[in-house]
């Protein structure tokens, strides 16, 4: 565990320097010990970081902005917090660059759930800032994108090209179906390269879905 960052982490080092980076971001109550699991079945050629989200939750667990409920019992996400989240994840990258051996153009990120959801925010709202982006069990919130108006031409203008491999459950009772299924239709405004992939369980990551997407994420990272 480091602890002298930004943001608490755990490592995978690669076995070659200046490797591509994928970092895990965990969902709501969970740690980074959790996607870290997928780490023995990537490639070690790809340097894995997986980080801590900086909200506690009692009596144990972390989340990277606050769920509430209203009066009539309705959910609603704590924007604010989730920005805050993102602004110390563009903090957290920037040492990972400066900390390890990584390749400052070959950054990639693996979100579920909550980190699905600020994983689309981070790529959306900052074109290029990953070249690939897995977001599992999530949703694009547009209240998260900065600079949405024009969010198709900065986009085609980056550098980099953002790619996105994203999954869900079709029975998911956490993050409906219906609104992963918004996504392509963004996907398809912007020009972003992209797949979308469904599976017949519920909010988490099945068999099949992680190998889908381990193929897809190597072939891309690793090219």
């Amino acid at each position: 565990m480091n602890t002298s960052l930004t943001l608490q982490h755990i490592t995978r080092p690669a076995r070659q320097e200046n490797a591509p980076l994928l970092l895990l971001l965990h969902g709501y109550g969970s740690n980074e010990e959790d996607l870290f699991s997928f780490a023995p079945e990537i490639s070690k050629d790809i340097f894995i970081v997986s980080a801590r989200a900086p909200f506690d939750l009692q009596p144990y667990g972390h989340a990277w902005y606050a769920i509430n409920f209203d009066a009539a019992g309705g959910k609603f996400s704590d924007n604010d917090q989730a920005r805050e989240s993102m602004v110390l994840i563009n903090t957290f990258l920037e040492e990972l660059k400066a900390t390890y051996s990584i390749d400052p153009k070959n950054m990639n990120v693996l979100g579920f759930s909550q980190g699905a959801i600020l994983s689309y925010g981070l790529s959306l709202s900052q074109p290029g800032l990953f070249r690939n982006v897995v977001a599992m069990s999530g949703y694009i919130s547009e209240d998260l994108i900065a600079g949405r108006n024009d969010l198709s031409v900065r986009f085609r203008e980056s550098e980099i090209k953002t790619n996105y491999f994203i999954s869900h459950g079709t029975v998911d009772q956490v993050v409906p179906y219906a609104w992963a299924k918004q996504a392509p239709a963004i996907m398809e405004e912007i020009g972003a390269d992209y797949v979308f992939k469904d599976y017949p369980i519920g909010h988490g990551v099945a068999r099949d879905n992680f190998y889908d997407m381990k193929e897809w994420l190597e072939a891309r990272v690793l090219k």
